[in-house]
C-alpha cells in the first residue's frame, strides 16, 4: 500500500456560521445608526448656520490661532526633547543622588496636572515680581506665552524621559556586549548601535505624546495665551455662536488626524527592514 492511500484524505472546509441578530449586535446597530444621524444633522445644521460674515471675520483669527499652537508645542516638544536626554540618563545612573533627583522631577511633572503646572509657573512666579526683577528673570515671566512655554517645555520632557529611558532599557545586553567585542566606545556604542534600535521601541509613544500635548495646549487660554482655543473663546464671547467651539473641535481632529497619519508612515518607513 503506498503512502499517499495511508494519508487523511482532504476533508471539506467547516460550513460558514450563519449570521444572527442577536441583542448586543442590534443595540451596536442601533447605536451606530444614532451615531451617523447625530453626524449627518449637525452638518446638515452647520451647512443652515454658514455665516460668511463671520468667517471673513473670524476665519483668519482661527488661522493665527492654529499657527500659535502649532509654534507652542512644536517648540516646547523640541526642547523637552533636548531636556529629556540627561533626565532619562539620570534615572538610570547607579548614583544615587543624581538618579533620586531625576526622578522626584518626572514624579512631579507625570503625577500632577498640566494645568496646575502652569499655573504654579504664571500665577506663582508672578507672586515673586521683585526678586526676578533682581536677577533680570522678570523679563520673561511677566509674558504668559513665555511662561506656557515653560510649563510644556518641563512637562514634556518628564514625560519624553521615560519614554527614551524605557526604550533604551529595552535593548538586550547582548548588543552592548557585541559592541565592546567589536572594540567600539560607549559613545559609538550609544550613537551607532543602542540608539536607533531604542528609536524603533520609542516611536509610538513619542507620537503619542506630541498628539496629547496637542490637545493639552488648550489649557493655555486660560493665561490669556491666545492660541486656537483662545481665538475661539474670543470669537465666542463676541457672536454667543457655540458652532465656533464645533469648527475649533474640528481644527484639532485635523491636526491629530493629519499627525497621525505622517508618523504611521514614518514608522512604516524605519520598521521596513522587520517586516517580511
Amino acid at each position: 500500500m503506498s503512502i499517499a492511500n495511508d494519508l487523511i484524505p482532504p476533508q471539506p472546509p467547516p460550513p460558514v456560521e450563519a449570521f444572527r441578530w442577536s441583542g448586543l449586535r442590534i443595540l451596536g446597530a442601533v447605536l451606530l445608526g444614532l451615531w451617523i444621524a447625530a453626524g449627518i444633522a449637525l452638518v446638515l445644521w452647520l451647512v443652515d448656520a454658514w455665516d460668511i460674515d463671520k468667517v471673513a471675520t473670524y476665519g483668519p483669527k482661527f488661522l493665527s490661532g492654529l499657527g500659535v499652537t502649532l509654534t507652542l508645542v512644536a517648540i516646547s516638544i523640541s526642547l523637552g526633547a533636548l531636556l529629556s536626554v540627561p533626565v532619562a540618563f539620570g534615572r538610570m545612573s547607579s548614583n544615587r543622588f543624581l538618579s533620586s533627583i531625576a526622578y522626584g522631577y518626572v514624579y512631579f511633572f507625570r503625577g500632577t496636572p498640566l494645568i496646575a503646572q502652569l499655573f504654579l509657573i504664571y500665577y506663582g512666579f508672578g507672586s515673586f515680581r521683585h526678586e526676578l526683577e533682581a536677577v533680570g528673570l522678570w523679563v520673561f515671566f511677566r509674558d504668559a506665552w513665555n511662561c506656557a512655554l515653560f510649563a510644556f517645555t518641563l512637562n514634556t520632557a518628564a514625560y519624553q524621559a521615560e519614554i527614551l529611558r524605557g526604550a533604551i532599557e529595552s535593548v538586550p545586553r547582548g548588543q552592548h556586549e557585541g559592541a565592546a567585542a567589536l572594540g567600539l566606545t560607549r559613545f559609538q556604542t550609544f550613537h551607532r548601535i543602542i540608539l536607533p534600535q531604542a528609536m524603533i521601541v520609542a516611536l509610538r509613544p513619542y507620537g503619542n505624546e506630541i498628539i496629547l500635548m496637542i490637545k493639552g495646549s488648550a489649557i493655555v487660554a486660560i493665561v490669556t495665551v491666545f492660541d486656537l482655543m483662545g481665538e475661539t473663546r474670543r470669537a465666542y464671547s463676541r457672536t454667543f455662536d457655540f458652532q465656533t467651539y464645533i469648527w475649533a473641535a474640528v481644527f484639532y481632529l485635523i491636526i491629530v488626524e493629519t499627525l497621525r497619519n505622517i508618523w504611521e508612515k514614518l514608522e512604516q518607513r524605519l520598521t521596513r527592514h522587520l517586516k517580511r
